[in-house]
């Protein structure tokens, strides 16, 4: 029964009816508490025939409300509204616009309209498909262009939430165009896969065959499989190709007509096994890459046929650019002949590092799969089996002309890229590790294989020695992917100006520690972080990736391009013969935080790279900034109702921390160079800049609780990281720690009175610092070795602290003067693969409500020949 006008429904007023289907009418609805208008979904009430339907229901919702992506319409929850009668309503982001049904019979779509839609969906389809989330029922009823030219995917997952329970009785009959009903296959005639016909279950690959008959009708114009009935519709689908893209639309051009037939596949194991792999190539067909970054135009000949069989495919290892796209993968050459390329990881997971044996054709790699800890395994380069060393909990460093390796056991991130394990040593063929070093962040073998450089953190600077003992060079930011090079006599590296974060120049020193910056001002690396490094086979150059292209450089302003990567890359080795192992990489930082008052976590990320600086002492508003867009300021600075209202952006830098009354915002401008604070009002006002005072501050910083002053993390020029106080009406920092504190995105936890911090220092033990002048720190009983303060609670005699680099996170209430403790709760990601640690939490002050952050990353790893 429609709902008139005005009918509330719990918090929300009915304004107007939208539409209806199978699976719910669709409402116009205002939210009375955010005032806001949102789109309400009311679902049949047979769907919640009983209670465990109606808590499975619940469960997938959660799930569906997680998903952040701005290519999937936005679930705000799931509620259920008493009576009489009773009614569940899903909350759901208000679309303005058309479908793609309605786009598609109001005009032809032109092949790059086409094309830019399909990436959009892609996206959206793998952002769903790594939580776990499969639609089954896609087709253009349930895909939305917004008025901006957005593609938004509508009722993910729905079809599954209204899936009936398995039972022997189902029917194997397809369901109609106008929707789902339970105890039916689930999908939609025209549009369902093979198995969704036969009655088989639906993975994601269900959802690429499904992709691809939208994207075959949006070229065409016409539908993939419709024929005049059922029954023949259903025959074409499981015995029938489409008639070839050429023949209905010439303008196609060939290397996208074959990526809609790897769609349209009737067997799943010969489609595409990811929309990551899909969105991935249907970038690379139009030219531009993730970052935004225009790819240079190749030609499409030279496919992998639609009807050759997997493994053989696989064998074919990509002659051209476009036969990426088989493989799910491609690179822009500069010029030249194309690179070709073996895919040699298939598991879901991060590959860290790898490196090619002395023969050339053996790969040693370091993976973490399915959220396990890294691990060291082998393969061959053309693509075979892969087979674990067993050396357990381990990443591989380096790997010696004799056929030794350096590997990290335990590697863990510690401070955002920064990592660190035990070095230790062990024979390529086999036998028991032999520790070096601990506290080891990059290892590497020199050319005789004698003596090992490293790259380490001692009393709070970054080293680089080589061999180990003799520095050659130290930072006060910190130095990650450091090579020797063929002949040993010079060493490449990134040096980060900000402690975690991995934007840096590119420089190479030498045995006498002479340092030469190769990457200028306005270079990949610095503009959008260093991902690889390696030196050409030669040694005449280095070989870096970042930013999504791959370049070499040989002396400052000599860079020049060896290929563009749509997407994120890391170049991890290059071998005598010139091959080159690349990670192809997906990368995301996310944030999920728990509202005061709510039983349930809400995903409250905002673009692709989400990191929360601080949240309000009752919880409710998180300060994060998003750093996949820097600017000559920094990054751009948000704030966010943790009851999931949309983002606030303040301004631009990096934030730092919220004012006792919420009113400002802390953050910092230019973080890559000399470093000044800013005041960013949260609502009405201008922004206040602080005069530069020579000190660089980095990420951490709390408001004393007079609202006048602020304690900093930072470091002067020549002297090593410690805390200051600043007052904001003007006047120097004023040091109140020694140097070395190990300021970490934890950073300290500030007491309620303002009086002391809990820092870290130089050799990690925690002491507590009196703010004011005078007084000898005291250390803090209690804290366990790898802990770290996260905020003093509202109790002056509680802290709250947790470990570092574990699955889950346990987060304790410590006495500060007992030492006693106890467990306040743990945090785990719901979905674990590509997470290998969560950093950083933030806590309301009693605890009870918090914001906690992760890396999401997956790669997959591949030899590249061909790199000129």
């Amino acid at each position: 029964m429609t709902l008139a006008s005005g009918t509330k429904l719990g918090a929300y007023e009915i304004l107007s009816a939208i539409g209806a289907g199978g699976m719910g009418e669709v409402y116009r609805a205002k939210d009375a508490r955010l005032g806001r208008e949102v789109a309400v979904k009311v679902l049949p009430e047979e769907f919640f025939e009983s209670e465990e339907r109606r808590q499975r229901f619940e469960r997938e919702a959660r799930l569906l409300a997680a998903l952040n992506h701005p290519n999937v319409a936005g679930v705000h929850s799931f509620e259920e509204i008493p009576g009489p009668p009773s009614r569940h309503i899903l909350v759901m982001e208000l679309l303005e616009g058309e479908t793609l049904r309605a786009a598609l019979a109001a005009t032809k779509v032109s092949t790059k309209k086409a094309l830019e839609w399909a990436r959009q969906i892609a996206q959206g389809l793998a952002a769903a498909h790594e939580k776990g989330i499969v639609h089954r029922d896609l087709k253009p009823e349930n895909i939305f262009v917004t008025k901006d030219g957005r593609v938004k995917i509508l009722d993910f997952g729905l079809a599954k939430l209204t899936q009936a329970e398995e039972s022997p009785n189902v029917t194997n009959l397809p369901t109609a165009t106008r929707g789902t009903e339970p105890g039916m296959v689930m999908g939609t005639l025209g549009y369902m896969s093979p198995e969704q016909v036969k009655g088989q279950p639906a993975d994601a690959r269900s959802d690429i065959f499904s992709f691809g008959a939208i994207l075959y009708e949006m070229l065409s114009g016409q539908r993939a499989f419709h024929r005049e009935t059922a029954a023949e519709t259903i025959s074409a689908i499981l015995k029938e190709d489409p008639p070839d893209l050429s023949v209905t639309n010439q303008s196609v051009p060939q290397g996208l007509e074959r990526l809609v037939s790897h769609c349209l596949e009737k067997n799943p194991e010969q489609r595409f096994h990811s929309a990551h792999d899909l969105a991935f190539d249907l970038e690379a067909l139009s030219g531009t890459s993730a970052s935004g970054i225009r790819a240079a135009s190749a030609p499409m000949a030279g496919l992998v046929s639609r009807r050759v069989a997997l493994p053989a495919a696989a064998a074919l290892a990509v002659a051209t650019l476009a036969a990426g796209l088989f493989a799910g993968r491609a690179l822009v050459p500069r010029a030249g002949d194309p690179p070709r390329f073996t895919r040699l990881t298939f598991r879901r997971g991060l590959v860290q590092s790898a490196r090619f044996a002395p023969d050339g054709q053996t790969v040693v790699y370091g993976a973490s799969w399915e959220g396990a800890p890294f691990e060291v395994f082998v393969t061959r380069a053309d693509g075979r089996e892969s087979r674990a060393l067993g050396f357990g909990h381990a990443d591989v460093l380096a790997l010696s002309q004799k056929g030794d390796l350096a590997i990290s056991r335990g590697r863990r991130f510690t401070l955002g890229w920064e990592n660190a394990g035990t070095l230790a040593q062990v024979p390529l063929e086999g036998g028991a590790p032999r520790d070096v070093l601990e506290n080891v962040q990059e290892g590497d073998w020199a050319p005789d294989g004698k003596s090992l450089l490293v790259v380490r953190e001692v009393g709070g600077r970054y080293r680089l020695e080589f061999p180990i003992g003799k520095v050659l060079y130290e930072s006060s930011g910190w130095i990650s992917l450091a090579r020797l090079s063929p002949r040993g006599d010079r060493i490449a590296f990134i040096d980060h100006p900000q402690r975690g974060d991995n934007v840096g120049s590119l420089c190479v020193v030498d045995l006498a520690g002479n340092r030469t910056t190769l990457s200028g001002k306005k270079t990949v690396l610095t503009e959008r972080g260093a991902t690889g490094v390696a030196w050409s086979p030669d040694g005449s150059e280095v070989w870096a990736s970042g930013g999504g292209t791959l370049f070499a450089v040989s002396r400052p302003g000599t860079e020049r391009i060896l290929a563009r990567v749509p997407g994120g890359s890391w170049l991890l080795d290059v071998s005598r013969t010139g091959r080159a192992l690349l990670a192809h990489v997906s990368i995301r930082r996310e944030i999920v935080g728990l509202a005061p008052g709510e039983t349930k976590e809400r995903n409250l990320s905002w673009f692709d790279w989400s990191f929360p600086a601080d949240v309000s002492s009752d919880g409710r508003t998180v300060l994060f900034d998003e750093s996949n867009r820097i600017t000559e300021a920094g990054y751009a600075v948000y704030a966010r109702r943790t009851d999931g209202s949309p983002a606030v952006q303040l301004g631009e830098g990096s934030a730092v921390a919220l004012s006792p009354d919420e009113r400002w915002a802390l953050s910092i401008l230019h973080p890559f160079a000399k470093t000044q604070l800013m005041l960013l009002p949260t609502g009405a006002g201008q922004p206040k800049t602080l005069p530069e005072d020579g000190i660089r501050y980095t990420h951490w910083g709390a408001w004393l609780p007079d609202g006048k002053r602020v304690l900093v993390a930072g470091s002067e020029e020549g002297h090593g990281p410690r805390l200051y106080v600043r007052d904001l009406d003007g006047g120097r920092a004023r040091p109140v720690t020694p140097e070395g504190i190990r300021v970490r995105f934890v950073g300290g936890a500030l007491s309620p009175d303002g009086r002391v911090v809990v820092a870290m220092n130089a050799e990690d033990k925690a002491l507590l610092y009196p703010i004011e002048e005078g007084g000898e720190p005291r250390p803090l009983e209690g804290l366990r070795a790898g802990e770290f303060p996260i905020r003093w609670s509202t109790d002056p005699n509680v802290v709250f602290v947790c470990g570092w680099g574990e699955l889950p996170l346990q987060i304790f209430r410590l006495n500060v003067q007992t030492g006693k403790r106890e467990l306040s709760r743990q945090l785990m990601p719901l979905d674990p693969a590509g997470v290998s640690s969560i950093d950083p939490v933030r806590l309301s002050a009693d605890g009870k409500a918090y914001v906690y952050s992760y890396r999401r990353l997956l790669s997959e790893l591949f030899v590249v020949e061909g790199l000129k």
